[in-house]
Protein backbone atom coordinates (compact mmCIF):
# COMPACT_ATOMS: atom_id res chain seq x y z
CA UNK A 1 0.00 0.00 0.00
CA UNK A 2 0.95 3.87 -0.22
CA UNK A 3 0.56 6.52 1.90
CA UNK A 4 0.03 9.20 -1.03
CA UNK A 5 -3.17 9.50 -2.61
CA UNK A 6 -1.19 10.60 -5.79
CA UNK A 7 -1.82 7.46 -6.93
CA UNK A 8 -6.21 7.63 -7.27
CA UNK A 9 -6.13 9.27 -10.44
CA UNK A 10 -4.63 5.99 -12.04
CA UNK A 11 -6.89 3.75 -9.75
CA UNK A 12 -9.84 5.47 -10.63
CA UNK A 13 -8.75 5.27 -14.82
CA UNK A 14 -8.07 1.30 -14.06
CA UNK A 15 -11.62 1.13 -12.74
CA UNK A 16 -13.02 3.15 -15.32
CA UNK A 17 -11.42 0.44 -18.26
CA UNK A 18 -12.51 -2.38 -16.42
CA UNK A 19 -15.75 -1.46 -16.56
CA UNK A 20 -16.15 -0.49 -19.76
CA UNK A 21 -14.38 -2.98 -21.28
CA UNK A 22 -16.30 -5.90 -19.36
CA UNK A 23 -20.00 -3.57 -19.84
CA UNK A 24 -21.33 -5.57 -22.48
CA UNK A 25 -20.83 -8.72 -19.98
CA UNK A 26 -22.05 -6.64 -16.76
CA UNK A 27 -25.09 -5.62 -18.46
CA UNK A 28 -25.99 -9.03 -19.99
CA UNK A 29 -25.48 -10.50 -16.33
CA UNK A 30 -27.68 -7.84 -14.74
CA UNK A 31 -30.61 -8.23 -17.58
CA UNK A 32 -30.77 -11.58 -17.04
CA UNK A 33 -31.93 -11.13 -13.59
CA UNK A 34 -31.96 -7.57 -12.81
CA UNK A 35 -32.44 -4.28 -13.62
CA UNK A 36 -30.00 -4.17 -16.65
CA UNK A 37 -29.20 -0.37 -15.34
CA UNK A 38 -25.92 -1.38 -13.20
CA UNK A 39 -23.19 -0.71 -15.52
CA UNK A 40 -25.09 2.99 -16.45
CA UNK A 41 -24.99 3.75 -12.47
CA UNK A 42 -21.44 2.24 -12.31
CA UNK A 43 -20.57 4.78 -14.86
CA UNK A 44 -22.20 7.81 -14.06
CA UNK A 45 -20.11 6.99 -10.52
CA UNK A 46 -16.57 6.43 -11.81
CA UNK A 47 -17.28 9.63 -14.22
CA UNK A 48 -18.14 11.91 -11.39
CA UNK A 49 -14.77 10.51 -9.37
CA UNK A 50 -12.99 11.03 -12.94
CA UNK A 51 -13.73 14.44 -12.51
CA UNK A 52 -12.11 14.74 -9.13
CA UNK A 53 -9.44 12.69 -9.64
CA UNK A 54 -6.72 15.40 -9.28
CA UNK A 55 -8.23 17.23 -6.71
CA UNK A 56 -9.53 13.74 -4.85
CA UNK A 57 -5.10 13.10 -5.12
CA UNK A 58 -4.31 15.99 -3.13
CA UNK A 59 -6.23 15.34 0.09
CA UNK A 60 -4.70 12.95 2.61
CA UNK A 61 -6.57 8.94 2.61
CA UNK A 62 -9.10 9.91 5.59
CA UNK A 63 -10.41 12.81 3.44
CA UNK A 64 -9.79 11.67 0.25
CA UNK A 65 -11.92 8.55 0.95
CA UNK A 66 -14.92 10.32 2.55
CA UNK A 67 -15.06 12.58 0.04
CA UNK A 68 -15.11 9.53 -2.52
CA UNK A 69 -17.94 8.18 -0.63
CA UNK A 70 -20.25 11.19 -1.04
CA UNK A 71 -19.68 11.11 -4.78
CA UNK A 72 -20.59 8.15 -5.13
CA UNK A 73 -23.54 8.21 -2.85
CA UNK A 74 -24.87 11.31 -5.06
CA UNK A 75 -24.15 9.88 -8.55
CA UNK A 76 -24.84 6.56 -8.80
CA UNK A 77 -28.41 5.27 -8.54
CA UNK A 78 -29.98 2.08 -7.14
CA UNK A 79 -28.58 0.13 -4.10
CA UNK A 80 -25.34 0.59 -5.69
CA UNK A 81 -25.00 4.54 -4.79
CA UNK A 82 -26.13 3.71 -0.98
CA UNK A 83 -23.25 0.72 -0.62
CA UNK A 84 -20.36 1.84 -2.63
CA UNK A 85 -20.89 5.32 -0.38
CA UNK A 86 -21.51 4.00 2.75
CA UNK A 87 -18.13 1.24 1.91
CA UNK A 88 -15.34 4.57 0.94
CA UNK A 89 -17.27 6.99 3.86
CA UNK A 90 -16.88 4.20 6.63
CA UNK A 91 -13.05 3.57 5.39
CA UNK A 92 -12.58 7.27 5.80
CA UNK A 93 -14.15 7.37 9.34
CA UNK A 94 -12.46 4.30 10.56
CA UNK A 95 -9.11 5.54 9.43
CA UNK A 96 -8.35 8.09 11.23
CA UNK A 97 -5.42 10.00 10.21
CA UNK A 98 -3.64 6.61 10.35
CA UNK A 99 -0.93 5.29 7.67
CA UNK A 100 -2.49 3.48 4.96
CA UNK A 101 -0.50 0.33 5.67
CA UNK A 102 -1.83 -3.23 4.50
CA UNK A 103 -2.68 -4.24 7.95
CA UNK A 104 -4.17 -0.87 8.66
CA UNK A 105 -6.53 -1.27 5.34
CA UNK A 106 -7.43 -4.60 6.38
CA UNK A 107 -8.92 -3.44 9.36
CA UNK A 108 -10.48 -0.35 8.00
CA UNK A 109 -12.11 -2.32 5.24
CA UNK A 110 -13.44 -4.99 7.40
CA UNK A 111 -15.38 -2.31 9.62
CA UNK A 112 -16.63 -1.01 6.25
CA UNK A 113 -17.80 -3.74 4.89
CA UNK A 114 -19.53 -4.40 7.90
CA UNK A 115 -20.97 -1.23 7.25
CA UNK A 116 -22.12 -2.28 4.20
CA UNK A 117 -23.98 -5.15 5.41
CA UNK A 118 -25.72 -3.15 8.04
CA UNK A 119 -27.10 -1.19 5.15
CA UNK A 120 -27.89 -3.56 2.63
CA UNK A 121 -29.49 -5.88 5.55
CA UNK A 122 -27.44 -8.44 3.91
CA UNK A 123 -24.75 -11.61 4.46
CA UNK A 124 -22.50 -13.68 2.52
CA UNK A 125 -24.53 -16.51 0.31
CA UNK A 126 -27.44 -13.81 -0.39
CA UNK A 127 -26.13 -13.33 -4.15
CA UNK A 128 -24.69 -9.80 -4.37
CA UNK A 129 -21.40 -7.97 -3.51
CA UNK A 130 -20.97 -9.31 -0.84
CA UNK A 131 -20.09 -13.02 -1.75
CA UNK A 132 -17.09 -10.82 -3.33
CA UNK A 133 -16.42 -8.23 -0.63
CA UNK A 134 -16.42 -10.68 2.21
CA UNK A 135 -13.71 -13.01 1.75
CA UNK A 136 -11.98 -10.55 0.74
CA UNK A 137 -11.84 -8.59 3.65
CA UNK A 138 -11.53 -11.82 5.57
CA UNK A 139 -8.10 -12.69 3.85
CA UNK A 140 -6.78 -9.39 4.01
CA UNK A 141 -7.06 -9.27 7.67
CA UNK A 142 -6.12 -12.85 7.96
CA UNK A 143 -3.17 -12.06 5.79
CA UNK A 144 -1.89 -8.92 5.83
CA UNK A 145 1.66 -9.54 6.54
CA UNK A 146 1.94 -11.98 3.75
CA UNK A 147 4.08 -10.82 0.78
CA UNK A 148 1.77 -12.52 -1.51
CA UNK A 149 -1.72 -10.75 -0.09
CA UNK A 150 -2.42 -8.77 -3.21
CA UNK A 151 -2.32 -11.60 -5.69
CA UNK A 152 -4.18 -13.76 -3.34
CA UNK A 153 -7.03 -10.88 -3.07
CA UNK A 154 -7.74 -11.48 -7.17
CA UNK A 155 -8.02 -14.99 -6.92
CA UNK A 156 -10.42 -14.80 -3.58
CA UNK A 157 -12.61 -12.27 -5.72
CA UNK A 158 -12.41 -14.09 -8.69
CA UNK A 159 -13.88 -16.84 -6.39
CA UNK A 160 -16.24 -15.03 -4.88
CA UNK A 161 -18.43 -13.68 -7.78
CA UNK A 162 -17.78 -17.21 -9.73
CA UNK A 163 -19.74 -18.90 -6.62
CA UNK A 164 -22.89 -16.49 -6.93
CA UNK A 165 -23.66 -18.57 -9.97
CA UNK A 166 -25.09 -21.11 -8.16
CA UNK A 167 -26.87 -19.19 -5.63
CA UNK A 168 -30.96 -18.62 -5.16
CA UNK A 169 -30.75 -14.80 -4.60
CA UNK A 170 -32.87 -13.20 -1.52
CA UNK A 171 -31.96 -9.62 -2.16
CA UNK A 172 -33.44 -6.83 -4.82
CA UNK A 173 -35.51 -7.62 -7.60
CA UNK A 174 -33.23 -10.62 -8.62
CA UNK A 175 -35.07 -12.43 -4.84
CA UNK A 176 -38.68 -12.23 -6.77
CA UNK A 177 -36.99 -14.74 -9.89
CA UNK A 178 -36.89 -17.18 -6.51
CA UNK A 179 -35.44 -20.37 -8.53
CA UNK A 180 -34.79 -18.85 -11.31
CA UNK A 181 -32.33 -16.72 -10.24
CA UNK A 182 -29.79 -19.66 -10.19
CA UNK A 183 -27.73 -20.11 -12.95
CA UNK A 184 -26.22 -16.49 -13.34
CA UNK A 185 -23.37 -14.77 -11.89
CA UNK A 186 -24.41 -11.70 -9.64
CA UNK A 187 -24.00 -8.48 -11.72
CA UNK A 188 -22.91 -6.56 -8.87
CA UNK A 189 -20.55 -9.13 -7.11
CA UNK A 190 -18.94 -9.64 -10.90
CA UNK A 191 -18.56 -5.71 -11.47
CA UNK A 192 -16.75 -5.58 -7.65
CA UNK A 193 -14.52 -8.57 -8.52
CA UNK A 194 -13.40 -6.78 -11.60
CA UNK A 195 -13.00 -3.25 -9.94
CA UNK A 196 -10.93 -5.05 -7.17
CA UNK A 197 -8.87 -6.64 -9.65
CA UNK A 198 -8.42 -3.71 -11.38
CA UNK A 199 -7.01 -1.70 -8.23
CA UNK A 200 -4.88 -4.42 -7.47
CA UNK A 201 -3.05 -4.90 -10.75
CA UNK A 202 -2.22 -0.78 -10.39
CA UNK A 203 -0.77 -1.56 -6.76
CA UNK A 204 1.41 -4.20 -7.33
CA UNK A 205 2.79 -2.66 -10.80
CA UNK A 206 3.88 0.97 -8.87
Amino acid sequence: MTNSTALLPNLILAVAKTIETNADDLTALDQAIGDGDHVTNLQRGIQALAAQSEALSQLDWQAALQKIGMAVMSSVGGASGSLYGTLFMAMGKNLQNRPLTIAVFAEVFMKAVEAVKQRGKAERGEKTMLDVLIPVAELLLQNADQPEVLEQVKQTAIAGADATQNMLATKGRASFLGERSRGYIDAGAKSSQLMICAIVDVLTAT
